[in-house]
Order: structure tokens, then C-alpha cells, then sequence
């Protein structure tokens, strides 16, 4: 059967027929009005209808940001959109007038499904996806199943508190795991150490430009990919922050698989070589407490719409 799988982001919408193996047939995207709710459900609707006028549909997966109500109908609250308690599903299905079922879903879980799925941890019973992103998202699988919890807002890994009174995170605490391993981070630190010692940032302040305001994380993962000294010493920060906070989901979660995806994830053996070493260094029992491998997310861009498609398809 095939069906529809939509990435909705902040800015764009990405959509696309996808098969029961995982491959996408056709896709579309849209740009959006992250300050308009109904330009977004608009160019939901827009995708989907154009996807559906040339392929038979079975089932519409809606990946969006946030926390998503259990009633997998419902957006409770995304940061970077205009939708509050927000009924997404229903409002879709009436603009397009079908009685096609359509299933909403985080983001996060989506494109985790897809690697779960289709991607890097096919085969794997249990696995975390970390997406190193301009905040730190997740998703997990437990005995093959896609944890959601009581309220449908499990996985929102990133805030986890790592650091007691740390840095101020967006979702009004402080400390939060994503301060310090996302891209966020990255140009936070990379840009504080170019003001401060712009000696020490020469490489970075050439690729942007001479300015520090413009250092971004392309250019820390460029400079280290040459040989930067600091740009380097900038990713293993990123990769150890990555290692000790996933020693504490394994203390919790027992994964066999951590997946790491995001821009960050470009940078490779940069980020994951210290993430490995510090997860090791900081695993309960260490010895004797099993050790989960690291891999790099295979799916791409594509995951969200993937794994939201694949999910409606196998709950419809």
C-alpha cells in the first residue's frame, strides 16, 4: 500500500509517496509562513492533494515538530509554528474531503522509525536516535516499538538535565543535554572563543568573513575536516557531551544501538570517535555493563517523511 509521508518544518514542507520498502515515489515540497497556522495546514493540504491525484493512497503520515497529543490527531504545542492544541488530522481531512486515514507524529519519532526501519538499525530490536540539530531530538524503539509514553511526548531527549544550573535552554530550564551537544551549541562556543581570542579562531573568522557573528557550524566542521586545532577541540567537546549523556539513557534505556543523525553527524569520526570513548568512560558498571555501538543515520533528509508514511501505513 502506498502512502503519504509530510515533513513539516518551520519553513518548508516536504511530502512524498512512499512504498512499503521505504522508497519515496514521487515528492513535492512547499515554502511556509511559520507565523500563519492556516498557510501552514494550507500547504499541508496542498502537498497531499497533488501527491493523491497521481497515486492511490492508503494512509497520510504528518510529521510535525512538538509535542503531539496521544490521540495522534493533535499538535499540543510546537516552538517554532503557530499551533496550539491544534487539530491538525481533522483539519486536513476536511480540507481534502477524504476518508483516507491520516496519522500525525513528532518529527523526531519519524525519522528514528525510518532508520529503525529502513535505514542503519535494520535488524535492531532496541535503539535511541539522537539528531544533532539546532537543538538535540530523539526517538526511541523498545522491543521494536516506538515509545510515545502516557501523554504521546516521550523522547523529548534533548532535555534532559545534564548540568545543574548550566545554560538557559528555550524550554525554560536550564542545564539541558541539547545546550551542549547540538549545532546551537557549536556556534555558541565557536563564536564566544572568536570574540574573546580571535587569535586562536584565525581559520574560522577567515571562512566568515573576518566576523564572529557570522561563524557557523559548517565552518567549525570545514576547519576541523583541515586540520583546525580548535575547531577540532570545538567537535570532541560536541562528541564527549554526546557519549556522557547517552551512558545515562543506556543506564535507563539499555539500547543495543545509538543513532546519531543531524548536521552534525557530517562531521563523522570528528564528533562520533569521542562520543564512543566518553560513553565507555561513563557507563555504569563499567566492565560489566553491556556496551551499545554508535552509527551514523543513512536516511538523510528524507526520514521524516519515511517513517511518518511507514507509521500511518502500519496503524491505519
Amino acid at each position: 500500500m502506498h502512502a503519504i509521508g509530510v515533513d513539516i518544518g518551520g519553513t518548508k514542507i516536504a511530502a512524498g509517496v512512499v512504498d512499503d520498502d521505504g522508497r519515496i515515489l514521487a515528492q513535492t515540497r512547499r515554502d511556509t509562513d511559520p507565523t500563519d497556522a492556516a498557510t501552514v495546514d494550507r500547504g499541508v493540504v496542498d502537498v497531499c492533494r497533488e501527491l493523491m491525484a497521481d497515486y492511490e493512497v492508503g494512509a497520510i503520515g504528518l510529521a510535525a515538530p512538538g509535542f503531539i497529543g496521544a490521540d495522534r490527531a493533535t499538535v499540543g504545542f510546537t516552538p517554532n509554528l503557530p499551533w496550539r492544541d491544534h487539530p491538525l488530522r481533522d483539519s486536513v481531512a476536511t480540507a481534502l474531503r477524504t476518508d483516507v486515514p491520516i496519522v500525525v507524529e513528532n518529527d523526531a519519532n519519524a525519522a528514528g522509525w525510518a532508520e529503525y526501519r529502513f535505514g542503519v538499525a535494520d535488524g535492531v530490536t532496541d535503539m535511541v536516535t539522537l539528531t544533532l540539530g539546532t537543538g538535540l531530538g530523539g526517538a526511541i524503539v523498545s522491543g521494536g516499538r516506538l515509545v510515545r509514553g502516557r501523554w504521546g511526548v516521550a523522547a523529548e531527549i534533548g532535555h534532559l538535565r545534564v548540568v545543574p544550573d548550566g545554560h538557559v535552554c528555550g524550554c525554560g530550564q536550564r542545564g539541558c543535554w541539547e545546550q551542549y551537544v547540538s549545532g546551537s551549541a557549536l556556534v555558541r562556543d565557536a563564536q564566544a572563543i572568536a570574540q574573546q581570542r580571535p587569535d586562536r579562531a584565525a581559520r574560522l573568522l577567515e571562512l566568515a568573513g573576518g566576523k564572529w557573528r557570522k561563524i557557523a557550524g559548517v565552518h567549525v566542521t570545514q576547519a576541523a575536516e583541515e586540520g583546525d586545532e580548535l575547531a577540532i577541540e570545538l567537535l570532541t567537546d560536541i562528541g564527549r557531551w554526546v557519549g556522557q549523556g547517552a551512558a545515562s539513557v543506556a543506564a535507563l534505556l539499555d539500547p543495543e544501538l545509538f543513532v546519531v543523525g543531524g548536521g552534525l553527524s557530517a562531521a563523522g569520526d570528528l564528533v562520533m570517535a569521542p562520543a564512543r570513548t566518553a560513553f565507555v568512560e561513563h557507563l555504569s558498571a563499567r566492565g560489566y555493563h553491556p556496551e551499545a555501538s554508535f552509527a551514523i543515520a543513512s536516511m538523510g533528509n528524507e526520514a521524516g517523511m519515511v517513517g511518518a508514511a511507514d507509521l500511518a501505513r502500519l496503524e491505519s
